[in-house]
């Protein structure tokens, strides 16, 4: 039987460590920490509703992802909750 040579995409890794390494920083916003961790265009690949306007942010949009850094339920609980923000929105949020 013949080889193939073509390349299989390696299956998506959502773990826990791969969404949190990256360019990410803390913020304060009304006495709650957040990790806010920024989503380039190229990296948007679905449709998301952001919190602060309501709309929908359309794939190849670039948009922070923002989630609490001080819940009480853990990193894996918190990263759970997280939400897509378009930038304009969590800057005035």
């Amino acid at each position: 039987m013949p080889r193939s040579n073509r390349r299989r995409p390696e299956p998506r890794d959502d773990s826990l460590e791969r969404l949190l390494s990256g360019w990410k920083r803390s913020e304060t916003r009304r006495g709650v920490e957040w990790t806010v961790q920024p989503v380039s265009a190229a990296q948007a690949q679905k449709t998301y509703s952001c919190p602060g306007c309501g709309r929908d942010i359309a794939p190849a949009t670039a948009h922070v992802v923002a989630w609490r850094a001080d819940g009480v339920l853990g990193d894996a609980a918190d990263l759970a909750a997280r939400r897509h923000w378009h930038s304009a929105c969590w800057r005035i949020a």
